[in-house]
């Protein structure tokens, strides 16, 4: 049973809204801090009196514009805070695997956990790391698989193009498996 936290909240899409959401992106569009530029936007919260103001940290406004953008696109945004430290459940959760897996690349050293007791405790950046790097394997794999083909290519050499390329991969596979 996954266990749900107390404070999450989703909001929906307002068609009523997309004019406010749409200057909002924007306006996050136009103040990006480009490459070479001298100084760093700030952004703040305005009070209703004069100097009755704070600024935003890097976290909120990354979290702003990641829900501007998915409500303007129509999509439901949910805020869900996370503790950071996880049971080896949560963590299966946030990767999209099962528990048993998520143990198994702790004993094979993929993940780092503290034991309690006798249960793990994975820390969540850890978790969100590990995440990172398995997403950017995947790509490589996918990439590295990949084989371009034109209009005018023969058939048959491109079918042993990418022969080679499953082949390659699945070397690949084994010599990863052989060495965990």
């Amino acid at each position: 049973m996954v266990a749900q936290p107390l404070d999450q909240h989703t909001y929906l899409p307002e068609s009523s809204q997309d004019a406010g959401l749409a200057e909002v992106v924007s306006f996050l569009a136009a103040h990006e801090l480009r490459h070479g530029d001298q100084i760093e936007p700030r952004y703040l919260l305005v009070g209703a009196t004069e100097g009755d103001q704070v600024q935003l940290p890097a976290e909120v406004h990354a979290a702003l514009k990641q829900v501007v953008s998915a409500l303007l696109a129509g999509r439901a945004v949910t805020v869900a805070p996370h503790t950071t430290k996880l049971t080896t459940q949560q963590a299966a959760d946030l990767l999209g695997v099962s528990r048993p897996t998520v143990k198994r690349l702790i004993d094979v050293g993929e993940l780092r956990a503290e034991k309690v007791g006798t249960r793990h405790r994975l820390v969540l950046r850890d978790v969100l790391d590990y995440q990172q790097q398995r997403r950017e394997r995947q790509y490589e794999a996918l990439a590295s698989t990949s084989v371009a083909i034109e209009d005018e290519d023969d058939p048959a050499v491109v079918t042993e193009q990418l022969k080679a390329a499953r082949k390659a991969a699945a070397a690949r596979r084994r010599l990863r498996s052989s060495t965990a």
